[in-house]
């Protein structure tokens, strides 16, 4: 098995872990993909299903020794050296005003510092309006992270991260508050916080406004590549899913990203496709090439359940169907000459939750 294949296997199918504390802490809960772990295996770090059901049931396991060297095992036999991330410094650390860092951002694979600057979502708790994948509420309804995190603590949290962790990205995203911009007001509002204390690329992720000047606002604030997200293409998916992310017709959202490659630039606007909610392999393709056409990169992710919510025990996409995905949507990128390394910020330049990158060459 090459490398390409084992990372779409690891994805899909979760990885069991007897000792679940080893390396940094995994993300449960939250909004996003999630129930994951950073793993490193044969030089490359993906984010790895660990704590849902499917992890539960893999046949991929690690083998602990009194070594600080791990094996990964297939079904009892080993077949790579494994490496955890560890946990970053800046975790040890509190704000100005008593808050753990680790509650208001945390780190992604290596290097990539991620937050959700509202854990709120006017869709969230209603079973008409909620994706039914979403687990926002979770992490906060724990005491892992706080409802609001404000500009100060961004800015003191991702200053702190670079300087002792050596981060070289940021993603903020947000839950969608009640109000027009989608988001977008806050998110520039952070964002100017955090350049002013520090140089780092920043990707922010919302729903589409409803003005498009808020793209504007955003890239002048210090926002160096937006993520707007369709998570499913076909309209009954859509409805079925994400009943409330679903009156935002798809069209509307192609109208966005047009209008957003004017100002972020061709491939600096992504958008998340979650492969496994009920897409076929044709509708998957025919948005990607749509999307890479007018200069979005879509960022193709195996759907990972997430335990506690509607879609717990919703099958994770078969591997094969992932490998055939990433093939094809790798030769469109390649082709188009879009690369997931030329992105300044963001999920699909960290590509730690998808093989895409890997096919794109």
């Amino acid at each position: 098995m090459n490398k390409q294949q084992l990372i779409v296997e690891l994805q899909t199918q979760g990885l069991k872990l007897v000792e679940q504390d080893i390396g940094a802490a995994g993300r449960k809960g939250g909004a996003g993909p999630s129930d994951h772990k950073a793993v490193t295996v044969d030089g490359t770090t993906v984010m790895v299903p660990i704590f849902n059901n499917p992890a539960a049931r893999s046949p991929y396991t690690v083998t602990t020794t009194s070594s600080p060297s791990l094996t990964l095992d297939h079904q009892g036999e080993a077949i790579a050296p494994i490496q955890f991330p560890q946990p970053p410094q800046f975790y040890n650390l509190t704000t100005a005003d008593s808050i753990p860092y680790n509650q208001i951002a945390l780190l992604h694979s290596r290097d990539v510092l991620a937050t959700t600057v509202l854990q709120t979502c006017m869709r969230y708790g209603n079973t008409d309006t909620s994706c039914q994948f979403c687990a926002i509420g979770q992490s906060l309804a724990a005491g892992r992270t706080i409802a609001r995190k404000t500009p100060a603590q961004l800015a003191e949290v991702a200053e702190a991260a670079v300087r002792l962790d050596g981060v070289k990205q940021m993603v903020m995203t947000t839950g969608t508050p009640n109000s027009s911009d989608r988001g977008a007001a806050y998110l520039t509002e952070c964002a100017k916080a955090i350049k002013a204390r520090v140089n780092i690329p920043i990707q922010a992720q919302c729903e589409p406004p409803d003005d498009f000047v808020w793209f504007d606002r955003m890239q002048a604030a210090g926002i160096d590549s937006l993520g707007m997200h369709l998570e499913a293409a076909d309209p009954e998916v859509r409805a079925r899913i994400m009943p409330g992310k679903a009156t935002v017709p798809v069209e509307y959202y192609f109208k966005a990203f047009a209008a957003a490659v004017k100002v972020f630039g061709w491939g600096q606007v992504n958008t998340y496709l979650l492969a496994g909610l009920g897409d076929s392999l044709e509708t998957l393709l025919e948005v990607c090439d749509r999307l890479i056409q007018i200069g979005v990169y879509p960022f193709v992710v195996p759907f990972v359940p997430i335990t506690g919510t509607p879609l717990a025990h919703h099958p994770a996409p078969k591997s094969e169907f992932m490998f055939t995905l990433y093939e094809r949507v790798g030769a469109m990128l390649k082709h188009a000459g879009m690369s997931s390394a030329d992105i300044k910020a963001g999920c699909a330049k960290c590509g730690a939750c998808s093989a895409l990158s890997t096919f794109e060459k």
